[in-house]
């Protein structure tokens, strides 16, 4: 993927999904509880509960994990908080995730050259 801070293309919306998260915490009086603090700890535990999934899983065997019958749903769902979660923090912080991601994007781009980096594993400033 090439990108520079100039690219403007949109790389991720999430209005709509941010707007039904906000109508859902609405609906049932949770944005007193939606702060930055506990959105961020809901989300790392949300993160730890996917992590728990790939626990002890050998390489092979965490690959197959997401079409796997018996563990594919658990995944998905997993993957779906954390993104949920995700929005609604960025949402309520007002961090615009597209912007932030292209940022990321082209400053990773600048960190690691394709020249210097492709194929290796080392930390950026060991190579």
């Amino acid at each position: 993927m090439s990108t520079s801070d100039g690219d403007a293309a949109c790389l991720l919306d999430v209005t709509a999904l941010q707007a039904a998260l906000a109508r859902f915490a609405a609906e049932r009086d949770w944005e007193r509880f939606h702060s930055p603090k506990n959105l961020a700890m809901a989300l790392a535990a949300e993160v730890g509960e996917l992590l728990e999934l790939f626990q002890w899983q050998t390489e092979a065997a965490s690959s197959e994990l997401a079409r796997t019958p018996g563990s594919a749903r658990a995944v998905r769902d997993e993957l779906a908080d954390v993104l949920l979660y995700l929005v609604r923090l960025a949402d309520v912080l007002g961090v615009d995730l597209d912007e932030a991601c292209r940022t990321k994007i082209a400053a990773n781009a600048r960190k690691y050259p394709v020249e210097r980096a492709r194929g290796r594993a080392d930390k950026y400033d060991a190579i």
